[in-house]
C-alpha cells in the first residue's frame, strides 16, 4: 500500500528522532523513500523548521530533528493512539464513528 505524504514526512522524522542525526543515503534507506523524492522532503522539513541540515567536518551533511520536529512527532503519536486506524481489505477507515 502506497504512503502518503504525510506518512512520510512521519517515517523520516521517526528515523531522525531514533537514529540521531544522519546522512541522506542513511535516512534514505531507513526510511524507505528513494532519494530524489528525499531530497523534495526534507526541504520540506527544513522549511516547516521540523528537521535542520548540519555540516560536520568540511563536507559531511547531516540531517536532524529540530524541536519543533520532536514536538510534531510527540503530537502525532498522541493522535494515532486517540484515532485508531482499522485496516479491513485494504482500505483503511476510522472507528468508531
Amino acid at each position: 500500500m502506497r504512503r502518503s505524504k504525510l506518512e512520510m514526512y512521519i517515517d523520516i522524522l521517526k528515523v531522525l528522532a531514533h537514529r540521531g542525526p544522519l546522512k541522506l543515503t542513511h535516512i534514505m534507506y531507513k526510511a524507505n523513500v528513494n532519494c530524489s523524492v528525499l531530497k523534495e522532503y526534507l526541504d520540506f522539513l527544513i522549511k516547516q523548521g521540523l528537521i535542520e541540515e548540519r555540516t560536520i567536518g568540511k563536507n559531511r551533511t547531516v540531517y536532524a530533528n529540530t524541536q519543533k520536529g520532536i514536538t510534531v512527532l510527540k503530537y502525532f503519536r498522541e493522535l494515532s493512539t486517540a484515532l485508531p486506524l482499522v485496516e479491513e481489505k485494504g482500505k483503511i477507515q476510522n472507528f468508531p464513528y
